[in-house]
């Protein structure tokens, strides 16, 4: 656990940093970039300057007061590791939220059966449930479990086999892609016929309370769901079940924006990775199978309090942003210039700005943010579809993951793997494997020259 001395001041943190740690200041950005370019700051006053291991763990230097106090109390919380007495299992997947979310990153697909899993698999059967989202498998749930406490069976485990297949750039480059198969191992009971299978690794953390703070109405404003400009593009939200609320909300969390609100996923989580209940999950994932019993709903306390739960959302929505780096850099921004003039832009838009919010910290509102997304549906093709949809969302149609901090993944996490299911080795690969609305922008990077696509990379390596 990262634990600060009392004296601890997070906006002293920042300036420290800032003077320790390769940065740039806005007025170096400024100075060299095209005008109006203001994007360093890509938190705004919750960027930290930091492109060490524990650029993704720093809480955002604009915290005051009581504000730091919590964030502390849900990084304590965030970490902590549950056993059996505190209510684990009957099934999990992970022990903490750390497991999957290692230093607040983004987790990477198992490649032998004694890797950590870092990833789950959703499942569901053909239909609907009765809030329009996926239907659930009978002894299963929606999320597979592949681990259990002693006297319990787990349901199964994930099992991932990989092809390759070549493709030709323009300049003669040839890239290999991964093609994942997926299938669960050694079921605890049969699997029904349909199974509809969904991997998801886990994503970065960081910044989440800034996405959070983005109005509903800017969001709205970004779509086009029937392509009415003709671009080819046709971003559209995802309307969820807000299981507080008791009512649809715009999704923004998640692969496929199945989530209305970091406390809705925070609790979603606990319940399905570690088997934890709360007050807006009550039940066990393994309620109503055979091997585990079936407990009403409140007829205990919930294994994690409230106040627990607060404090783990407060975190992930308080964590700082990474700044931009290398901004002085000529690849950079000419790179920039090819990420617009490819329309990548266009899904993976790259200012927001936030807005004060009920439940949310003071901090995060009224910032100029440069995520790189919309928080939008899109299909990218029949390549990364899986086939399973998620309230709204078809088979084929993923959110716009954020790209800020992209290029510190290696340093923070020690691997380069992209995409929902981890399949891209490489910045390269991640883009080749784009389809769909964003086939044309993947075609135009694969007839770029090798200096043009060196450029490219170098600015999505500099955010």
């Amino acid at each position: 656990m990262r634990v600060f001395p009392s004296w601890f001041n997070s906006g002293l943190l920042a300036l420290m940093l800032a003077a320790s740690l390769t940065a740039c200041s806005k007025s170096e950005a400024d100075s060299v970039e095209p005008a109006g370019t203001d994007d360093v700051n890509a938190g705004g006053a919750a960027t930290v300057f930091s492109a060490g291991s524990n650029a993704y763990s720093l809480p955002a230097p604009n915290l005051r007061g009581g504000a730091t106090a919590q964030h502390l109390a849900g990084d304590a919380a965030f970490e902590r590791r549950f056993v059996t007495s505190d209510g684990l299992g009957p099934l999990f997947i992970n022990a903490n939220c750390t497991a999957c979310h290692v230093r607040d990153g983004r987790g990477t697909a198992p490649l032998t059966a004694t890797d950590p899993v870092q990833m789950l698999f959703r499942l569901s059967q053909p239909g609907q449930d009765a809030h329009g989202g996926p239907r659930p498998v009978p002894g299963f749930g929606d999320q597979l479990q592949n681990r259990a406490i002693v006297g319990t069976d787990a349901e199964g485990q994930l099992s991932i086999q990989y092809g390759e297949q070549l493709r030709s750039l323009a300049d003669g480059l040839a890239v290999s892609l991964r093609q994942p198969t997926y299938r669960v191992d050694a079921p605890y009971m049969p699997l029904p016929a349909g199974l509809l299978l969904s991997p998801r690794v886990a994503p970065p953390v960081f910044g989440l309370g800034l996405l959070e703070a983005v109005s509903e109405a800017d969001v709205l404003a970004l779509a086009d769901e029937n392509d009415a400009n003709g671009d080819g593009i046709s971003g559209r939200p995802n309307y969820v079940w807000d299981v507080a609320a008791q009512a649809p909300r715009l999704g923004r969390f998640g692969w496929k924006a199945n989530q209305p609100s970091l406390r809705q996923q925070t609790a979603a989580a606990y319940n399905g990775d570690m088997g934890l209940t709360t007050s807006l999950f009550p039940l066990e994932p393994a309620a109503g199978q055979s091997q585990a019993g079936n407990q009403p709903p409140g007829s205990a306390p919930a294994d994690l309090p409230d106040a627990e739960l607060a404090n783990t959302t407060f975190y992930v929505q308080s964590l700082g942003v990474p700044a931009r780096r290398d901004v002085s850099n000529e690849q950079v921004w000419a790179g920039k210039a090819l990420f617009v003039s490819v329309r990548c832009a266009s899904c993976h838009v790259p200012r927001l700005t936030t807005s004060p919010a009920a439940g949310l910290p003071a901090e995060t509102a009224g910032q100029t943010i440069y995520p790189y997304t919309d928080l939008l549906l899109h299909d990218l093709g029949a390549g990364l579809a899986d086939g399973r949809p998620d309230f709204r969302a078809t088979g084929s149609e993923w959110r716009t993951p954020p790209l800020w901090g992209i290029g510190l993944s290696e340093v923070v996490n020690g691997h380069s793997t992209f995409l929902h299911d981890g399949r891209a080795r490489s910045l390269t690969e991640a883009i080749m494997w784009h389809g769909g609305e964003a086939q044309a922008s993947a075609d135009a990077v694969g007839r770029m020259s090798a200096a043009d696509r060196a450029r490219l990379l170098a600015f999505l390596k500099s955010l």
